[in-house]
């Protein structure tokens, strides 16, 4: 708490800006946006762009309340030890009322100019991140990240549901696909890290579970991503550009997920070690992913 709240220099718009997590709601916003032009319905430019402003204003927000209720927890480890709270240049006060303000915003915005359905979601999906992951799941079980998967899977059907106004298959199928990708993407994060989670009392799945279940569950996770990747093709959701593309990105996830999945520990020494490989792998897979659904979609409109 104390090192949270010693403020050595005034906040700047840099301090506020790395609150949101600019690179991690870069995916979020990424993945709202394709799940908004995939869907079969085309809002207007203004009400697209409003509609992801929105997703990315709520994301900005929850990642400010995170940073908010997690201070102290940054403060203790060395890759959150520099962010504006933990590092002394913010007051916990105006990390909240940011947070919270943001959120509000974005969801009051969201209802009166898109659809009341999105608005919903999206404050569901604010929620989930901010109380039932951040506050409830993360200091209490090793499936934390199983269970608040789900916020980071909420954008795309956003999306979706902002250009259409109700919810089919094809977005719940959209939400599971991060949904299951985000345990394999997460713990291998996880397991060059755990230290840190260690050291401030975090029971990330490696630390509780050890490396060997956890790698073990990591692989599971990836076999099973390679076919739930293809479903929107099965279903006829989609063409053969994301159904390809998904067989070919999918598969090479299960590849490298298989060192990771076999290996009982890493060595000190690694230069690269395989689940730093899959991990830096698992965002250009979400990204191409979502693209090659998108790109889909447009030629299929062509």
């Amino acid at each position: 708490m104390a090192a949270a709240q010693i403020q050595t220099l005034p906040a700047d718009w840099r301090d506020f800006l790395s609150l949101t997590k600019p690179g991690v709601i870069s995916l979020v916003v990424f993945t709202g946006l394709c799940g908004l032009l995939a869907a079969p319905e085309r809002l207007h430019p203004v009400l697209a762009f409003t509609a992801i402003l929105c997703i990315a204003m709520g994301a900005a927000g929850s990642a400010a309340l995170n940073q908010w209720w997690e201070a102290d927890i940054d403060a203790g480890m060395k890759r959150t030890a520099k962010r504006p709270l933990p590092a002394g240049r913010m007051d916990r006060t105006s990390a909240r009322d940011f947070g919270v303000a943001l959120s509000a915003a974005s969801v009051i915005i969201m209802g009166l100019a898109i659809n009341l359905l999105s608005a919903v979601i999206l404050a569901v999906s604010i929620f989930y991140y901010a109380v039932v992951y951040t506050i409830w799941l993360k200091s209490r079980t090793p499936q934390n990240i199983v269970i608040g998967g789900g916020a980071g899977a909420f954008p795309p059907m956003i999306g979706w549901v902002a250009a259409t106004g109700d919810i089919t298959l094809m977005p719940v199928v959209l939400f599971l696909i991060i949904f299951m990708w985000t345990p394999p993407h997460f713990w291998a994060l996880a397991l060059f890290v755990q230290t840190d989670y260690a050291k401030v009392g975090i029971p990330m799945m490696p630390v509780v579970a050890g490396e060997r279940s956890t790698r073990r569950q990591i692989l599971a996770y990836s076999v099973i991503l390679l076919p739930l990747s293809m479903v929107p093709w099965f279903i006829g959701g989609t063409g053969a550009v994301y159904g390809l593309s998904a067989l070919v990105l999918s598969g090479l996830f299960l590849l490298l997920s298989v060192p990771v999945g076999l290996r009982s520990r890493s060595g000190d020494d690694d230069a690269m070690k395989p689940e730093k490989r899959l991990f830096k792998y698992s965002i250009l897979y979400l990204f191409v992913l979502f693209a090659a659904l998108v790109a889909d979609r447009m030629l299929a409109g062509a």
